[in-house]
């Protein structure tokens, strides 16, 4: 567990108790503060009481005098009545990465390394970590991925914290300053959340803006916005591109195939560079990487199929480039299950690239939406439902061919999260039997 004495004596408030939550609860106590914390559930205030915490709600407390008000990324700050609350008592509202930036002074000498973009930051971050344990440097992930940063053991002399940092986490951090900075890519998401596009943009923004000047931003300036963020950027910048990854290098990557791939390895190259890998051992790293769960992972085959679970395709700029990934051929033939709870982008960033499938399977509520969208330019089956759609794909597939899950859609109409229908989305192809 992360600890800090310079949490010791002083009072937090924490709102939300899931997984992160009851972590910095424990963190804090545990580093001798005061802690109320709260959670609309039963189970998670017991939770939080058995770690030492008082119980309360922090809307309805006076919280002049406390050092935070820790909150969960999930918490709407835009909408959430705690933002101005703890405005009014000038008391800064936080996230569990504040609270690590704030505890380093005390962590053995060490760097962080931290990821976002709209697509591609986890698998950035998964290859970053593997590239540099593969090399022998002692690395942790955290963030946005695995489990909470807190909970971690800290890492020995030498260290490298890799943090995925979704907008919200940014957010609430203050004093974050990473070694190595990054963005993927960025495209429209969490519009809910923002003042429009320029709001969502500007929160990614301010990963760079922590930094301190000696410290290195790594960009991806493949779109127009990214590359407007780097303009920006007043100290050292690596801007790198996928086009400066030579095709005949990514064919020995099985796990990175695509041009979205190519990105996602020339932003790693470039970290692991800054951090002191050489290209044997990136070459390496690369060559070993495994795909994470749920995105363009290869679940087995079937019926002479590939069966390839993108479930972490949540939107449209996200899945194009899975679709990008599977070129026609002679012998291959591209099957995709789509849909699920549309995020309003539609499937403008996919269309370039209808002409690689064959057949669409929609499913959820985008089913019909979709369908208009794709009009004449694919066959179409309206299946409705996951176990539906894996069915109809098999009944169509022939040897060679690929059946893609990227639905470009969020998954809460019919699943509990991406995860969930990924999970789904693999036990209806292992039942397909080979």
């Amino acid at each position: 567990m992360i600890t800090s004495r310079a949490f010791a004596g002083r009072r937090y408030a924490v709102l939300g108790l899931a997984r992160s939550g009851l972590a910095t609860v424990e963190a804090l106590v545990a580093s001798g503060a005061g802690v109320t914390a709260w959670d609309e559930r039963e189970d998670a205030r017991d939770a939080a009481m058995a770690l030492g915490a008082d119980i309360g709600d922090p809307l309805g407390i006076d919280l002049i005098g406390f050092a935070g008000v820790v909150v969960s990324p999930g918490v709407p700050l835009n909408r959430h009545p705690i933002a101005a609350h703890a405005r009014d008592a000038h008391v800064p509202v936080i996230g569990d990465i504040e609270l690590f930036a704030e505890a380093r002074g005390e962590l053995p000498p060490h760097k962080v390394v931290g990821i976002t973009g709209t697509n591609g930051k986890s698998t950035v971050t998964a290859l970053v970590a593997h590239m540099l344990e593969n090399a022998g440097v002692p690395a942790l992930m955290g963030g946005n991925i695995g489990l909470p940063i807190l909970t971690r053991r800290p890492l020995a002399e030498g260290g490298v914290y890799v943090l995925e940092l979704s907008s919200y986490q940014i957010d609430l951090a203050h004093s974050l300053a990473c070694d190595v900075a990054v963005l993927t890519n960025i495209s429209p998401d969490h519009l809910d959340r923002y003042d429009g596009f320029e709001g969502y943009a500007a929160s990614k923004a301010r990963l760079f803006s922590l930094q301190h000047r000696d410290q290195i931003a790594v960009i991806a300036t493949d779109g127009d916005p990214s590359k407007m963020i780097a303009s920006r950027v007043s100290h050292r910048l690596h801007r790198v591109s996928a086009k400066d990854i030579d095709p005949a290098d990514q064919a020995r990557w099985p796990a990175l195939q695509g041009p979205h791939n190519a990105q996602n390895a020339v932003c790693a190259i470039a970290v692991c560079r800054v951090l002191g890998l050489g290209d044997e051992a990136i070459e390496r790293g690369l060559a070993t990487f495994r795909s994470l769960p749920h995105r363009m992972e290869l679940v087995g085959e079937a019926r002479g199929a590939r069966w390839y679970n993108d479930s972490k395709a949540t939107n449209a700029a996200s899945a194009a480039p899975a679709l990008a990934a599977f070129p026609p051929a002679p012998d291959q033939r591209l099957h995709w299950i789509a849909g699920g709870q549309a995020k309003g982008d539609g499937l403008a960033a996919c269309r370039p690239w209808f002409g690689h499938v064959k057949r669409a399977y929609l499913i959820g509520e985008a089913m019909e939406p979709f369908a208009a969208e794709i009009g004449d330019a694919i066959a179409v089956e309206r299946s409705g439902d996951l176990a539906t759609a894996v069915q109809q794909a098999a009944a169509a597939v022939q040897p060679g061919d690929v059946v893609l899950l990227s639905p470009a859609c969020a998954s809460f109409d019919q699943f509990r999260d991406y995860e969930a229908r990924g999970d789904a989305f693999r036990a209806a192809v292992e039942a397909l039997g080979a």
